[in-house]
């Protein structure tokens, strides 16, 4: 199996949690409050997926125990 690129992936689902904080941000400065929470629980998800692909980069970088 060929390695993921985890660093790549991992930065760009970062970027876009971002991207979705900023935006919720300016939902908010804008008065659409009722969009502000589910935008921003969706950067949540994609702070959360980011760190988990870290952690599964750590872990794959690891030998095995086989």
């Amino acid at each position: 199996m060929a390695k993921v690129p985890f660093g790549s992936l991992s930065a760009a689902i970062a970027a876009l949690g971002t991207v979705l904080a900023f935006f919720a941000l300016q939902l908010r400065a804008d008065g659409y409050e009722q969009y502000v929470e589910s935008v921003a629980n969706f950067s949540v998800v994609m702070f959360v997926t980011a760190a988990l692909i870290v952690v599964t980069w750590v872990r794959d970088g690891r030998p095995h125990s086989d």
